[in-house]
């Protein structure tokens, strides 16, 4: 591995007019090939994942995350759990205890997850464990969380199953916490709250909105059918679209008819070919015509940090939602976390490496706070904590909210959890994001796509 590679800013690329290989760039954003390996800038997975310990001078940190050798969401939360833990034992650890990291590899399924789980707990001896990306492999322990009694920070499932449970059988479920991202409503409402605050200032004044058709998006869905109309955006068009979508042109021609300024879309596992239709070096050859309307939305595969390496470009003027991004400042403690990351691994975090990086500095504080590591005691000062971290300020919703131990979407003195971004370009060609909403946190304008622009 070179050295700029793992201690150097990686590059973008400049826009091309020549199409991408979408099955190479699915395969990227999947896990297998984006960003620098974990071995290469880890001296190995060991480093990591330790070995637990029966002293009683040791605190165990589980962390639970899809395939973190090859995974880029995988890697980005156990490296996030990493550089946490390394701040940590440099500051003297937890409550003057030295940490270790345990790491579980859920593979993207339930079961295993509930066996990587169980893993941490019985075997390694956690005192707590983070992460968990899948909804429904987080729904698959939550009662394996109660028969241990042992606190669980989530940090990447959205579902609200989990907090209903704590608010109708709280002695039962109390711990279980959501760090981030906000739980689906939330997810939804931030959606309608962009909608409101800058959409028909950047030219979105009538949207088709388009979601694929999995269950992490039901609600935000329900959510838009709902609210939307009562933003100032005119919805001319909404579908949900099937999970095996893998071309959008007759979708996007149907957009065009209905006259949409943009393309409003909600998808994680079809967005890089929803992207590439989009796209204007994807249009079809002889002479490349770019899509009438502007895109954007929750974008997953657009959180990872190399999507404009890795789709050439394609991304530029495409709006994602994310926690952060390397360029944001949401606190003090962002960009401190963003330049250690870096530092460490050559490469930027992905959205669930931030909430996973204060899932752990939120247990620790709660540690320091309380002076033990008991459970009950860390659930109540959990539950009225208000702590400031890299993904913003961090507060959970009492105990009698429908939502109970969710993270707090907005927490007032304008302060919300996520941010809108758009992939731009700078004058070397390298792709960055800027974030453009919400003022508060704005690290750029939103550009105008030019062939919009220029229309």
């Amino acid at each position: 591995m070179h050295e700029r590679e793992c201690h150097g800013r990686q590059a973008g690329s400049r826009v091309r007019s020549k199409p991408v290989d979408r099955r190479t760039v699915l395969r990227a954003t999947a896990g297998g090939a984006t960003g620098v390996a974990l071995a290469g800038c880890l001296s190995s997975y060991e480093t990591i994942t330790g070995s637990s310990s029966d002293d009683e001078e040791t605190i165990t940190i589980g962390m639970l995350a899809p395939e973190p050798e090859s995974n880029f969401v995988g890697r980005s939360m156990a490296q996030a759990a990493a550089v946490a833990v390394d701040e940590l034992n440099e500051n003297g650890g937890i409550d003057g205890k030295e940490v270790e990291l345990a790491v579980g590899d859920t593979n993207g399924s339930p079961l295993e997850a509930r066996r990587q789980y169980q893993r941490l707990i019985l075997e390694e001896g956690a005192d707590v464990t983070v992460g968990m990306f899948a909804s429904e492999a987080l729904v698959n322990i939550l009662d394996d969380i109660a028969e241990q009694e042992t606190i669980h920070l989530t940090a990447g499932a959205a579902t609200q199953i989990a907090s209903r449970r704590v608010h109708e059988e709280y002695d039962r479920y109390k711990y279980h916490f959501r760090v981030g991202p906000t739980n689906d409503v939330d997810l939804g409402r931030a959606q309608i709250n962009f909608m409101n605050d800058i959409a028909t200032d950047i030219g979105w004044e009538s949207i088709a909105v388009l979601a694929e058709d999995y269950p992490w998006a039901d609600e935000p869905w329900r959510i838009y059918q709902e609210q939307l109309a009562d933003t100032p955006v005119d919805v001319v068009m909404d579908e949900r679209y099937p999970p095996a979508t893998n071309d959008f042109s007759e979708m996007y021609d149907d957009v065009v008819e209905a006259g949409a300024d943009a393309v409003f879309i909600s998808t994680a596992h079809t967005g890089t070919d929803a992207l590439l239709d989009w796209s204007y070096p994807n249009r079809p050859d002889p002479q490349p015509q770019p899509q009438p309307f502007a895109f954007g939305g929750i974008h997953v595969p657009m959180q990872l940090p190399t999507y404009y390496e890795d789709t050439n470009g394609a991304c530029r003027y495409g709006l994602g939602y994310s926690a952060a991004t390397e360029e944001s400042e949401i606190t003090e403690v962002t960009p401190q976390f963003v330049d250690r990351y870096y530092d460490t691994f050559g490469t930027y975090p992905q959205d669930m490496g931030y909430y996973t990086y204060d899932s752990v500095a939120l247990f620790a504080e709660a540690v320091e706070r309380t002076g033990t590591t008991e459970t009950d005691e860390l659930i109540s000062e959990l539950e009225g904590i208000e702590y400031t971290g890299a993904t913003g300020a961090v507060e959970f919703y009492d105990t009698d909210h429908v939502h109970a131990h969710d993270r707090v979407y907005d927490v007032g003195d304008d302060s919300t959890v996520g941010i809108y971004f758009q992939w731009q370009e700078t004058d070397d060609g390298e792709g960055v994001r800027e974030v453009i909403w919400p003022e508060t946190y704005a690290t750029s304008e939103y550009v105008t796509p030019p062939w919009l622009a220029d229309g």
